[in-house]
Parts: structure tokens; sequence; C-alpha cells
């Protein structure tokens, strides 16, 4: 029994060590590491999309991203306070990153994994890549901070794009001192469609300009 036990055990660790692998291993093909981040995660963040699922790099469409997921989830202490980060260093195109990052959604304070008792520091909106950009990326992190704690950015609303510009993921977190590593982290790549025009209108952004 214990020898089963044991065995079941070993199965269980390799299975998490190959998952956090794939993932890493993902970034870095994809330059996630270094661009947005210097390692990988503790273990892949799910986060879906109605029935669409995000997982290391897939291409999903700026339409099926245009709302919040329905599920974002990770492996979570329940007396421990987490960071979401939804950003995106191609902006506006991975050949002209001028703009990177660009933070595409914020929630600090999140108890355990309830996102909807966070406190909302960037309002989501989705994937906008550029007419003739081709494939951009766009990361989920999440990030264990060292308890409940108070954050001095200004708030940004799903009408704003110039505040968005210009984030940094490693300085949010260095800032206010959380784990080097992410608990968890996934991406998902997208190219231009019709949605992107209705968005940069939301955001008052011209990309002419």
């Amino acid at each position: 029994m214990k020898a089963a036990f044991f065995i079941l055990s070993i199965a269980t660790l390799l299975a998490y060590a190959e998952c956090i692998n794939q993932v890493t291993i993902a970034m870095r093909k994809n330059e996630v590491i270094p661009d947005v981040v210097s390692q990988g995660p503790k273990a892949e963040l799910r986060v879906k999309y109605d029935r669409k699922a995000v997982h290391l790099g897939n291409v999903l469409t700026p339409t099926q991203t245009k709302n919040k997921p329905d599920i974002v989830s990770w492996k979570f202490d329940n007396n421990a306070f987490y960071t979401l980060i939804f950003t995106a260093p191609d902006g506006p195109s991975r050949a002209n990153p001028k703009y990177r990052e660009v933070i595409k959604w914020l929630v600090v304070n999140i108890p355990a994994n309830n996102i909807n008792k966070g406190e909302v520091l960037a309002e989501y909106i989705g994937a906008g890549p550029s007419k003739n950009a081709g494939l951009a990326r766009y990361v989920f992190l999440v990030y264990k901070q060292k308890g409940k704690q108070n954050f001095d950015e200004k708030p940004i609303d799903k009408y704003s794009f110039d505040p968005r510009k210009h984030f940094s993921t490693r300085n949010f977190t260095q800032k206010y001192k959380m784990e080097n590593v992410p608990v968890a982290a996934d991406f998902f790549q997208a190219r231009y469609d019709s949605y992107v025009p209705v968005l940069y209108k939301q955001v008052h952004y011209n990309p002419d300009s």
C-alpha cells in the first residue's frame, strides 16, 4: 500500500513538473521570458474565454477575448492575497513595441482566488493588435503578495489607453515586494480582426497618431 502511494506521489510530482516545464518552455520560445518576466511560473494558470482556453501561446481572436475570461484559476492559499496581471508586451506591434508593456487588466488584493473581491487598478480591455502587426502576445500572470497591501496607483477605467502604456511587470512586482516567481502564468497570441477598431474607439486610441 505504501509502495503504491509512493509511486502515485512520484507520478503526480513528475506530471506537475512537466506542466511547469511546458509553460516555461513556451514562454522562452515566444520570448515572454525575457520580454515580460525573467523566470517561468510555479504552475500553469487556467484561463478560459467561454469555451476557448488560453494555453501555451495558442492563437485566439480579439473578438473571442473582448470580455473578461469566464475562468481564471490557480493553486492558492486560503489565507493569502494575490495580484492578477494581464499585460501586452507588443504595443503596437512585436516589431515596434514602443508602448511595452500595455496593461490590459490589473487586480490586486485578491483573497485566495476570488477575483471579484479584489481591488481593480486597471479595468479589463481585450486584445487589440495593430492591423499589420501579425501575431501579438498577451500574458496572464499571478503573483503572491506579502499580505493585503495599499497600492498608490491611480485606477484606470476601460475607456482609457494612455495610462496603460509603459507598464512594467518587473517594476510593479518589485515595488510591492511580491515573490519573484509568478505563482501561475499562461499566454495567448492574437492578430487583428474586426473588433479591434471598436476597442480603439472605446479607449480613444488613434493608431495613426
